[in-house]
């Protein structure tokens, strides 16, 4: 699986969690959610200039 979709994937997961009703962290999942905005952009433009996928295999 690649990087980007991973990335992805756990954005994703953030966002529910945030948006839950039952967050009772709500003020250290919003640090998370703006450290993962970054995360995950850094890698949607990471893979759409250099159009390299990165892989998370070992040994690649």
């Amino acid at each position: 699986m690649n990087k980007t979709l991973i990335t992805s994937v756990i954005f994703a997961m953030l966002i529910l969690l945030i948006v839950s009703p039952f967050a009772a962290l709500a003020s250290l999942m919003i640090v998370l959610l703006v450290s993962a905005t970054f995360w995950f952009i850094k890698n949607l433009l990471q893979t759409i200039i250099s159009g390299h996928v990165q892989s998370t295999e070992e040994g690649e």
